[in-house]
């Protein structure tokens, strides 16, 4: 909790579109789908039975596709609403699932590299950590200072995706 002259979270804007689920996630194996959901894919019991999912499936070249795509258009919608341009950000901070994305998003958001905190290279994808994770070393490291604005956007399965533009410190 902090004052609003003090608030981090300056802005985000999040979005999913389930029909983008058959590009990235991980179903349930076909033998259980009438066991454990109804008609209109909800649950049928709750809470919903233990089910045996199949292992993450992805269509590479649309979820890159997608993620060139919308991960600019995200970042831009935060931007606006915070009433910022890209020239405000200090770093750029994306989910760190793959390199040539990065460096896309960069490029179509004309934000040079040496402000762009990528780890990727170290660690591999770390799913849902991969901001926390990229961020915390940028911190630790004295990249990332007080008062810097961080522009970061993540996405995922479903499919879904997000931005946030935040001041750290």
């Amino acid at each position: 909790a902090c004052d609003a002259e003090e608030d981090g979270l300056l802005s985000f804007d999040l979005h999913s579109d389930g029909e983008g689920g058959r590009h990235l996630g991980a179903p349930i194996n076909d033998n259980e789908t009438d066991e454990l959901l109804g008609s209109n894919g909800s649950a049928l019991d709750f809470p919903p039975k233990k089910s045996s999912y199949s292992c993450i499936q992805m269509n590479g070249k649309e979820v890159f596709r997608f993620a060139v795509r919308c991960v600019p258009q995200s970042i831009e919608s935060a931007l606006e609403k915070a009433g910022l341009v890209s020239g405000n950000v200090d770093w750029l901070l994306l989910h760190q699932a793959n390199q040539r994305i990065i460096d896309a998003v960069a490029t179509r958001l004309d934000f040079p590299q040496e402000k762009v905190i990528s780890n990727l290279a170290n660690y591999g994808n770390t799913s849902a950590a991969s901001i926390p994770l990229a961020l915390d070393e940028a911190v630790r490291s004295g990249k990332v200072k007080p008062g810097h604005t961080i522009a970061a956007a993540g996405f995922g399965a479903g499919l879904t995706w997000g931005s946030a533009i935040i001041r750290w410190g």
